[in-house]
């Protein structure tokens, strides 16, 4: 656990929280700044920065648990969709430096607002791709 991490403290009991489901590796609980009635984050009790940091074996469980978690939330509250939402680094949207993960109902599309991107210049396509599989690992 790292000091002065939200996620940590809400984890280990200091700030409380509304929860759905805890386990030894994950607690879920009720976002409070909502973006739809029932948005729940599933947040690692270990501190991890981002998904980059997470243990494969873990990112497994918390795929796993999100569709358990979202299956739920959507027979508890009456929607029909969901997202499920992982900012990682601040340039992405990350507001808190711990891995979680945002699991949204969805009623309209407009709940969310999701802009699609421009046509992609199809001449330099190939040479993005080749440089993203010279990285694989």
């Amino acid at each position: 656990m790292t000091e002065k991490c939200v996620f940590c403290e809400i984890a280990n009991g200091r700030i409380p929280s509304i929860r759905v489901y805890e386990d030894p590796d994950f607690i879920a609980f009720m976002d409070i700044n909502p973006i739809s009635e029932g948005h729940l984050l599933l947040v690692t009790r270990e501190h991890y920065p981002s998904t980059l940091d997470v243990p494969d074996k873990l990112l497994d469980k918390a795929l796993t648990l999100a569709k358990r978690l979202a299956k739920a939330m959507l027979l508890g509250v009456g929607a029909e969709d969901f997202n499920l939402i992982v900012n990682n680094g601040p340039m992405a949207g990350q507001l808190v430096p711990h891995w979680h993960m945002h699991v949204i109902p969805r009623r309209s599309k407009g709940e969310i607002p999701i802009k699609t991107g421009d046509p992609a210049d199809l001449t330099k396509l190939p040479f993005v791709a080749e440089r993203i599989r010279q990285n694989l690992q």
